[in-house]
């Protein structure tokens, strides 16, 4: 039913109504209130008309609204039990009506757009609905297929009067039919299983002029890669085109879409969209002028637009508006390796800016640079672990060769001390003072031997210990590190393994952990000391450590503190570092922790949670033996040497390159009653060994001297002398000669620093 001229003026006028009717009103008020009869006659007859204008615009307005009812109604009860979706609109693309499908499928959409109910079905509906609309008001009715996500649907929609339009949603895989190519508007190709060529549609043949049956044909730059931009064999040369593709189950046939990149600033760069490499191009200045698509997924920004290279990358040690001016200028070519500040997660690049120069306006030429970008993350973590291990290593090497330095001034200040202390007793105003100095030398024999731990050179006493009883010893100490504001637990496994690890370092470790746990609850908590057995059947790689299968006794030490930022978890284990302030810690206890129990065999890792606490776990392999030989190793007596009241005799060779710790060692033989004979060096040692009269009963000798080292000329000397001990003394540890050590019989190891009771003792050991 088609509205008549005056029907269709009084609709686009009943908005307004209401204005013409108050306004009417107003005049015919105000000639009553004109003192001359003829104006005011004028006035209400303007009036008059206004107001019946508006009524008779009310009138016409709602008879063609329920005219309008009267079909939509008519169509209502056509398309209710329709199962495909369908909806009636206005020209602006208001919902009116929608059948039961429509409701179940997109739920009550009454009074809102068209728009709106299909923006998340297809891509770009806005400019589908108006294209069908359009030829709708031109022929009447109109019809398009288009691709969704998961399949096709056909959109259709047909005039209702003048001023509304039936639309109706076919889905194609409910019909079962086969699509129909030439009423989809986007370019599309149906390949086979094995990619030729089954069908090109109309506008495919447009854009291309003629049918192919090869893809290589049409899409110059295989092999189809979905979602990107392709090059195609247009008639009028290159079209990039962005491909999506379908393939239907089981026939293996699939159907490529290709949507034609149209927008005003399509140009070159565009087409890099599909070139794997991350391109940039940048002015003098810095400004980014173009980027292709994986340039702005690498950095993470969604256009170039307003942006500068120094806005997108940092870390040169210098602005980056310099380099971009050297490379400019063509003082500089080399690339860089930069951060990028856009992602949240850290990406590095490493970029490689290019000079170009082209022809400008006027004949002069213009400077840009051209970047190439590449991703070069997971290389600089891989330098990084490269250059810790370096670091740690080299760190390593100088903590070993400082300790040994360290051990022979030591042992000469301890042992001279020693030496003191013998002619010195209680009473003596001098005793108080060679006390405070031996103790001074001891503590700093302590920290020596924390530098050894660290850098796994120290000399360990392994013995088979319960892990239970040794925790159960300290937990006295452990209380009363920890203070009266935290509280200690210990939660053992019932059948827990044995374990082969020198105790006292053992108990170092632990005592380390307590201490860093308390200091992380200034107000109180609780920390947790756990032990079980776990079997593991795997091996498992965590913190670039493997840790292999086995059984293994697991301590862990838990508390409620601060906890410990992600980005310096990684750092807690390297010497020096503390997150504790100036004077509170020497940043060497959790690395001496490492550095024992990596000397073990065993693993150490750290997890915290800031604001929840920090958990140490360590990994201990578990021995073999019994618990009855731990028991009994445990009660086995140990004897005692008192060389202070024993006096020995006998010939000792003592070959030491520090003169200060000749002279103390020897003077300490000396006064036990043994003839010492000394030597500054191996080559010396030897030469005296040439008179065979001398009758040598025990070669006191350094490991590590200038010439010839101690192992070396001690197996020369035992080929005539087979008969005399050995005793081995270093700043190095014992493992660093082991080997060597093993080949000569009746020998043993002194560390340094030794004490003068120390020295007699090990002495006496090897004459009996």
């Amino acid at each position: 039913m088609t509205a008549g001229p005056l029907s269709k003026q009084a609709e686009r006028i009943a908005p307004y109504s209401m204005g013409l009717a108050l306004s009417g009103l107003a005049l015919c008020g105000g000639a009553l209130l004109l003192p001359r009869p003829q104006f005011g006659l004028i006035l209400f007859c303007g009036g008059a008309a206004l107001l019946w204008a508006a009524v008779l615009v009310r009138v016409l307005s709602h008879r063609q609204h329920v005219v309008r009812n009267r079909l939509n109604m008519a169509l209502a009860e056509f398309v209710a039990n329709d199962a495909a979706p369908s909806f009636t609109t206005d020209l602006n693309g208001v919902i009116g009506y929608e059948n039961r499908a429509a409701i179940e499928r997109f739920g009550a959409r009454g009074g809102r757009t068209l728009l709106s109910s299909l923006e998340d079905v297809f891509a770009a509906p806005g400019a589908t609905l108006s294209r069908l609309q359009s030829r709708a008001l031109a022929k009447g009715a109109a019809r398009e297929d288009v691709v969704m996500r998961h399949g096709h649907m056909r959109l259709s929609v047909h005039l209702i009067g003048e001023s509304g339009f039936l639309w109706r949603l076919e889905d194609m895989a409910e019909r079962g039919g086969v699509l129909d190519g030439d009423a989809i508007s986007l370019p599309m190709i149906a390949l086979s299983k094995n990619n030729t060529v089954l069908f090109l549609n109309e506008p495919m043949r447009r854009l291309i002029g003629h049918r192919e049956k090869t893809l290589d044909r049409v899409v110059t730059d295989l092999p189809i890669r979905p979602g990107d931009v392709h090059v195609l064999a247009g008639v009028e040369g290159r079209i990039y085109a962005r491909v999506a593709q379908f393939e239907s189950s089981g026939s293996g046939r699939k159907e490529l879409y290709f949507l034609p990149e149209t927008t005003p600033n399509v140009g070159a760069w565009e087409a890099f969209d599909a070139l794997p490499v991350a391109l940039l191009k940048v002015a003098v200045d810095g400004r980014i002028l173009q980027s292709n698509r994986p340039a702005r997924e690498l950095l993470a920004i969604p256009s170039h637009d307003r942006l500068s290279l120094s806005d997108l990358v940092e870390g040169l040690g210098r602005p980056v508006q310099d380099w971009v001016t050297d490379v400019a200028m063509g003082r500089a070519r080399k690339p860089e390796f930069v951060r990028a500040s856009r992602p949240q997660s850290d990406t590095f690049l490493q970029i490689s800016l290019n000079r170009v120069e082209r022809k400008g306006e006027g004949k002069k030429d213009q400077i840009e640079l051209i970047a190439v970008l590449s991703d070069a993350t997971e290389l600089k973590s891989l330098e990084a672990q490269f250059v810790q291990s370096q670091k740690m290593q080299a760190i390593g090497q100088l903590a070993g060769g400082v300790a040994h330095d360290f051990n022979n001034l030591l042992t000469a200040i301890s042992g001279h001390c020693d030496l003191l202390l013998l002619r010195h007793d209680k009473a003596d105003p001098d005793y108080g003072d060679l006390v405070q100095i031996h103790q001074n030398a001891n503590r700093a024999a302590s920290l020596v031997g924390q530098l050894l731990a660290f850098s796994r050179k120290q000399t360990l006493k392994p013995e088979v210990i319960d892990l239970r009883d040794t925790l159960s010893d300290l937990t006295h100490l452990l209380n009363r590190l920890v203070g009266e504001k935290v509280s200690l637990s210990l939660d053992h496994d019932a059948g827990l393994l044995p374990i082969r690890v020198d105790k006292r370092q053992l108990e170092q470790v632990i005592m380390n952990l307590v201490v860093n746990a308390r200091d992380a609850m200034p107000t109180g908590g609780e920390i947790k000391i756990e032990t079980r057995n776990e079997v593991l059947r795997d091996a498992f790689t965590r913190d670039r450590a493997t840790v292999p299968v086995g059984e293994y006794v697991v301590v862990t030490v838990s508390d409620q503190g601060v906890g410990i930022p992600p980005d310096r978890l990684q750092k807690v284990f390297e010497p020096f570092y503390t997150t504790k302030r100036t004077g509170e810690g020497t940043g060497l206890g959790l690395s001496t922790a490492y550095g024992i129990i990596k000397q073990t065999g065993g693993f150490i890792f750290v997890d915290s949670v800031v604001g929840t606490g920090t958990a140490f776990t360590i990994f201990l392999p578990a021995h073999t033996a019994q618990a009855e030989a731990v028991v009994e190793a445990a009660s086995k007596p140990v004897a005692e040497a008192h060389p202070s009241s024993e006096r020995g005799s006998g010939v000792i060779l003592l070959v030491e390159d520090e003169a200060p710790v000749r002279a103390f060692a020897s003077r300490a033989l000396r006064l036990r009653g043994y003839t010492v004979i000394e030597a500054e060096n191996a080559e010396e040692a030897l030469e005296t060994l040439e008179d065979e009269s001398l009758h040598i009963d025990v070669f006191v000798s350094d490991v590590i001297m200038p010439g010839m080292d101690g192992p070396s000329w001690v197996s020369e000397a035992l080929k005539h002398r087979p008969g005399v001990k050995v005793v081995f003394v270093s700043g190095y540890a014992e493992d660093h000669f082991s080997e060597q050590q093993s080949r000569i019989p009746n020998s043993v190891f002194l560390p340094k620093p030794f004490s003068l009771s120390e020295l007699t003792a090990t002495v006496q050991a090897q004459f009996h």
